[in-house]
């Protein structure tokens, strides 16, 4: 039988670490919580975790950095957790690595259907070939590069298509702006998210029953993006 996947929780809350370890131990998951970022670095560094639950406000060490620091050896998913409500923080910890967040107060089925997100993200990163997304009638072929809708083929441009590549590869995560324009178009158009607008526009034309209203391809405010894909 395998083991359980391993979440590790750095917070300096205490009720917050007692809650997410009764919560989270529940749900069959292995648990080890840090009160400092320190500790946790070690900790992740020990125990090599299957993701780690950050929160940004620690008191030896912003959960920003943590987040750089955990990115200089591992890819596992993070989820970071803050009392920040402003975009920049969310931005900044996205940019630095992390793949989701979390503003306190949350919904304890929020997280855990977050965790369960970036587990099924990690787990995908480690096989290939890729087979194909499917979000409801929209089929995205990464392999072969073509996309269907309702079984009928979609005409996408290259950049179109690689733009949803991207979004599609990462289904689950919050993408920034800054991160989508650097892959897709470049460094030096990343502040170009005029760009991003027009082309998420148009591919939602092109895929979404009501592209006012989308269900796949969904905007963070301020933020970025993020594709939602069937399970």
């Amino acid at each position: 039988m395998s083991s359980p996947p391993h979440i590790l929780v750095i917070d300096d809350e205490p009720q917050i670490l007692r809650a997410l370890r009764t919560i989270l131990t529940e749900k069959k998951f292995k648990v080890t919580t840090a009160a400092r970022a320190e500790e946790g670095l070690a900790l992740a560094a020990a125990n090599l975790p299957d993701i780690v639950i950050l929160d940004l406000g620690l008191p030896d060490m912003d959960g920003i950095e943590v987040c750089a620091r955990l990115r200089e050896w591992t890819q596992c998913p993070i989820i970071v957790l803050s009392v920040r409500e402003g975009e920049r923080d969310k931005v900044a910890a996205l940019d630095k690595g992390a793949d989701d967040y979390l503003t306190k107060p949350f919904g304890i089925e929020e997280l855990l259907a977050r965790v369960r997100v970036a587990l099924r993200h990690a787990s995908r990163t480690q096989t290939a070939p890729e087979t194909p997304v499917k979000a409801g009638p929209i089929t995205i072929d990464l392999a072969w590069h073509t996309v269907t809708r309702d079984g009928e083929d979609v005409k996408l441009t290259a950049t179109e298509f690689k733009l949803l590549a991207y979004l599609a590869a990462n289904r689950g995560r919050v993408l920034t702006h800054r991160s989508i324009l650097t892959q897709v178009w470049g460094p030096e158009d990343a502040d170009h998210t005029e760009y991003l607008r027009v082309y998420v526009r148009q591919l939602r034309k092109k895929l979404e029953a009501d592209p006012e209203r989308p269900e796949y391809i969904l905007t963070e405010p301020g933020v970025g993006y993020r594709f939602l894909a069937d399970e």
